[in-house]
């Protein structure tokens, strides 16, 4: 079986949009690889959920023929017909769908089946935003590939004015010492270099271990301990139910004499809002941004 190349996105938030020659689309992903469209793509299978959002932002939704599991906003965007999960997808029904373009999970999709999707010559554009300025970028280079510039124009400007408004009211607050836990077993962190870590920094906040290695390192109780952070915060269940519970933060009442839980910091925010990288992002870097203010609230006179 024969697939016409048309588009792949292999999904990497990218670096530059731009075109080759008048009749030709072209943009560089989060890879850096370069995805090269003969026309907009009209036919296009989304292989994460954040990819899924992204490109309802840049005006494709109703070009999405195939998308994994857990692509559940916008609303519509549940009854898209499903290819698999970040671990496993069904290559025979992508094929049968003949998509134009595929974007991708860089690290969430399994390597050796994408490898096998790039056989067939389908444009890939990979999707993997480690910077707050990589979501607005993305739907900017999603909207190209489109041929929606305008649409994508609109959702890319409002981010980064929803953003940079949150930035400019919590500059000159005082800081916030702040641990993101992940996972309870094990105890789970992230690093500096990860988005979430900037949204704390926007909010104000300090992240306790932005300095580890590497992106998601693993951490001991004792560690916490000695940072001694001002507030704890984690995700919790959104509108996407998880596979597994997801951790209670109640744990750490069991050291009474640690800031954060002296004071009752210890805040759970929306995993939707704050786990994924699209715009609904500005709304979880906003609820964070309360509860550090909330934090800040009950320092001792």
């Amino acid at each position: 079986m024969t697939l016409l190349p048309r588009v792949v996105l292999f999904c990497c938030l990218a670096v530059s949009v731009g075109t080759s020659h008048a009749e030709t689309l072209s943009v560089t992903d989060d890879s850096g690889a370069i995805v090269t469209l003969a026309a907009p793509a009209q036919r296009i299978v989304s292989l994460a959920p954040h990819v899924t959002e992204l490109l309802y932002a840049a005006g494709g939704g109703a070009r999405i023929v195939g998308a994994v599991t857990y692509s559940d906003y916008p609303p519509q965007a549940k009854s898209i017909p499903r290819v698999g999960d970040n671990k496993s997808l069904d290559l025979e029904r992508i094929v049968a769908m003949k998509p134009d373009l595929i974007v991708v999970w860089r690290h969430g999709n399994a390597m050796q089946q994408i490898d096998r999707l790039r056989e067939l010559h389908i444009p890939l554009f990979f999707s993997e935003p480690h910077k707050l300025e990589d979501i607005p970028a993305t739907i900017d280079k999603l909207g190209h590939l489109l041929g929606t510039e305008q649409q994508a124009s609109a959702a890319s400007s409002a981010f980064r004015r929803d953003i940079g408004s949150l930035r400019a009211r919590y500059a000159n607050r005082p800081p916030v010492s702040v641990f993101y836990q992940v996972w309870d077993d094990p105890l789970m962190t992230l690093n500096g270099e990860h988005i979430v870590s900037e949204v704390i920094e926007v909010c104000g906040g300090k992240n306790v271990f932005a300095d580890l290695k590497p992106l998601v390192p693993t951490i001991s109780t004792e560690a916490v301990l000695a940072a001694n952070p001002e507030a704890i915060v984690t995700a919790t269940p959104g509108a996407t139910n998880p596979e597994h519970a997801l951790p209670s933060l109640d744990t750490w009442r069991k050291w009474p004499s640690m800031t954060a839980v002296a004071r009752n910091n210890l805040f759970g925010i929306d995993g939707d809002l704050i786990n994924r990288p699209t715009p609904r992002l500005a709304l979880g870097a906003a609820a964070l941004c309360e509860d550090l203010d909330a934090a800040r609230s009950r320092r001792p006179n």
